[in-house]
C-alpha cells in the first residue's frame, strides 16, 4: 500500500512540474542555460571571498539550518555547507536542469526541484532563508515571501542578496529581454509591504552600486 502511495506522491510531483513549465517560460529558460552557466558567471573564489566579508551580516554561521532558494547549479551551495557545518543545507530552484547540475558537481548536497511560489519545502525548519541572485524571478514574490514564512522557524532569518543594486540587476534583466525582462527586484518601499504583508521585520536594507541586501525575521 505505501508503495503505491508513494508512486501516486511522484506521478503529482510530476504533473506540478509539467504544469510549471508549461506556465512558466523561465523555466525553459534556465533550463536551457545550465550546462553553460557556470562559464557566464564570476569566479567562484571571487564571489566565496566577497562573501566571507560579510558573513556574520547575512546570519549564517556554524550549526544552523538554511534554506537556499534559487540555488541554480550550486555555486554558492559548497561554501554555504562549509559555514553552517555541522547543520544543514538545503538547495531549491524550480529549474530541473539546473538541479541536475547542481548534483553533478555536489554529489552530496541536498537539492530538489522546488517552486518556492507554490510550496514550502518544509515547515518552520529553518533557521536562514538565502536568496542569492534569485528572488527577481519569483513570479509571484508575495506568494513566495508567504512560503519562506512557513519555511523559517521563529526568529529565523531571511536574507536576499545581491552583489550588485536593483537598478544594476533591473537594467541587465530588461537588456536580456524574453522571460527575465520583467525580472525586476522590488523598491524599498515596496519591500516594507511585502514583508509587513507576511509579518517579516526588515532589520537591514541596503541598495547601492555593489550591494543589494534585504535581511528580515519571523516576529
Amino acid at each position: 500500500m505505501q508503495n503505491v502511495i508513494n508512486y501516486v506522491v511522484l506521478c503529482n510531483k510530476k504533473i506540478v512540474l509539467l504544469i510549471m513549465n508549461m506556465n512558466d517560460p523561465r523555466i525553459s529558460f534556465f533550463d536551457n542555460l545550465a550546462l553553460e552557466w557556470d562559464k557566464n558567471q564570476p569566479p567562484v573564489d571571487e564571489l566565496t571571498s566577497r562573501l566571507d566579508l560579510i558573513s556574520d551580516l547575512l546570519q549564517i554561521r556554524n550549526g544552523i539550518s538554511l534554506l537556499e532558494v534559487g540555488c541554480g547549479t550550486g555555486l554558492i551551495t559548497p561554501w554555504l555547507i562549509q559555514k553552517t557545518r555541522p547543520g544543514r543545507v538545503v538547495s531549491i530552484d524550480f529549474s530541473q536542469e539546473m538541479i541536475t547540475e547542481a548534483k553533478r558537481k555536489n554529489p552530496s548536497g541536498d537539492f530538489r526541484v522546488m517552486d518556492i511560489c507554490l510550496e514550502s519545502p518544509e515547515v518552520e525548519s529553518f533557521d536562514n532563508v538565502f536568496c542569492f541572485n534569485s528572488f527577481p524571478h519569483f513570479r509571484d514574490k508575495q506568494r513566495a515571501l508567504r512560503n519562506i514564512f512557513k519555511s523559517l522557524k521563529f526568529n529565523g532569518c531571511l536574507v536576499v542578496l545581491h552583489f550588485q543594486g536593483s537598478k544594476q540587476i533591473n537594467e541587465f534583466h530588461k537588456q536580456v529581454g524574453g522571460a527575465v525582462a520583467n525580472d525586476f527586484l522590488p523598491g524599498m518601499a515596496e519591500w516594507h509591504t511585502l514583508l509587513n504583508s507576511v509579518s517579516l521585520k526588515a532589520t537591514a536594507m541596503i541598495d547601492r552600486e555593489d550591494l543589494f541586501l534585504v535581511k528580515a525575521y519571523k516576529v
